[in-house]
């Protein structure tokens, strides 16, 4: 290693005093957490409205021929949305790092607001032939960098404006906001399929969501732009120089902190494929395999994420109070443990799916209701919003983005346990990466 203290959050002894904070500090820190945390509902929200709605909007955006085809190129634009994250960790933690956070989560939701605002007014393929595909293409990968820029600047914000003996606690309503983008999303589906025919679905109802999307969007960027910057970012050194260029810069500090950017990376592995086990995918498995029905299993699975919304800030807490490492071994260890139990619970009624995947979501939400607090805390503030996004960006794309579809492929071959297998080795992995790590609770992040 090159740095002789790779894991310690504080600046060296030249770095200037932290100023007294104004009086008001507090109450407009608040106020900030409160406008971030809208501003990543809203970007998780245009982000699930694409796989929801994928099925209307299909055929609009290729060529009708072929149904499934359309579909599946439709499908595959969402993997180029995963894809373009690391890349967008990379520019907006540069962009963090070097300019503030706030500025780099407002550039963010402003980019996936048009990302969705292009979609919802893209005309269709049999009007502007193949160029309605690559706005598509367009659009998608404008949402898929501000996705990955969102994780490390707002992950970082938060930490670093929470109360130092609350971070968990705050940082855990990050994916809050994350859970009810989500459930917004799956809940407007449900409700415009109710209230609209299919023929309408596939016509125009399709671009509502979307609409609404970049409508709320605008909102936050407003709010965005009134954000108190963090006191840590403030009161760093100068973002440190470089002869070749601030990316080498930028590049040179990330691989300096190397260690714990590639433990934090094996660290993220087997969450975000369960979390995409159980989020997405085990809805519409329960349908395909076990012959439940699309509606008893929308609602299952809102109903489990309401219980994934209450748990997470008892997790938070939890990690203020006893440490980081002890709460996330719960999800760690629980998803070497569960996964083959979990599965064979899953037999086709309604409370089945709704236990099953409540359990593995309460177990779920004691990594994720820290992992941006666990990570920022790794890092010294000129590189922290590189440091958190990249290695988390890179492990969702290689394995989180992946996950519904090798489960689908596999499933549909019989081998649903081969996936289950690999959920627990990759939780295995996990388990000894947190091994690895220190505990951070109770680092000075300024």
């Amino acid at each position: 290693m090159t740095s002789s203290r790779p894991f310690t959050a504080q600046h060296s002894s030249d770095a200037p005093s932290p100023a007294a904070p104004p009086r008001d500090e507090p109450s407009s820190f608040r106020r900030s957490l409160i406008a971030a945390n809208i501003g990543g509902a809203i970007e998780w929200f245009d982000w699930n409205v694409y796989a929801v709605f994928a099925p209307f909007f299909a055929a609009r955006f290729f060529h009708t021929a072929n149904p499934v085809s359309a579909l599946l190129s439709t499908l595959a634009v969402f993997a180029v949305g995963f894809l373009m994250r690391p890349l967008g960790s990379v520019l907006f933690g540069r962009l963090a790092d070097r300019r503030g956070r706030k500025v780099s989560l407002t550039v963010s939701i402003t980019l996936a607001a048009a990302g969705g605002l292009l979609i919802a007014v893209t005309p269709d393929y049999g009007t502007i032939g193949v160029l309605a595909s690559v706005l598509l293409l367009v659009a998608r990968t404008a949402q898929g960098i501000a996705h990955g820029g969102e994780v490390g600047a707002s992950y970082t914000y938060v930490a670093e404006i929470a109360p130092p003996g609350r971070r968990g606690l705050w940082s855990s309503t990050s994916y809050i906001s994350v859970t009810l983008g989500t459930m917004a999303a799956t809940g407007l589906g449900a409700l415009l399929s109710a209230v609209l025919t299919d023929d309408q679905l596939h016509t125009w109802g399709w671009r509502i969501p979307f609409a609404l999307g970049a409508l709320f969007a605008l909102y936050s960027i407003y709010l965005r732009r009134n954000l108190a910057e963090s006191t840590a970012f403030g009161t760093t050194k100068p973002y440190p120089k470089a002869s070749d260029g601030p990316s080498r810069a930028s590049f040179a500090l990330l691989w300096r902190h190397r260690r714990p950017a590639l433990l934090s990376m094996g660290l993220t592995m087997g969450g975000t494929v369960g979390f995409y086990t159980w989020v997405v995918f085990a809805p519409s498995y329960a349908v395909s395999a076990k012959g439940m029905s699309a509606t008893s299993a929308l609602v299952a699975g809102l109903l489990a994420q309401c219980v994934f919304l209450v748990t997470l800030p008892v997790a938070g807490h939890l990690s203020d109070r006893f440490g980081r490492k002890p709460v996330y071994y719960v999800c760690a260890v629980g998803y070497v443990v569960l996964p083959f139990p979990l599965d064979w619970m899953v037999r086709g009624a309604f409370w089945q799916l709704f236990v099953a995947m409540s359990i593995a979501l309460m177990v779920m939400a004691f990594s994720s209701s820290i992992i941006g607090v666990f990570f920022a805390e790794l890092f010294p503030t000129e590189i922290r919003a590189t440091g958190v996004g990249v290695p988390y960006s890179v492990a969702v794309a290689l394995f989180g983005g992946s996950a519904p579809y090798l489960n689908t492929w596999l499933s549909g071959m019989g081998l649903h346990a081969v996936f289950t297998g690999y959920l627990v080795a990759l939780s295995a992995v996990s388990v000894v990466c947190l091994r690895l790590l220190p505990e951070t609770r109770g680092r000075t992040l300024s």
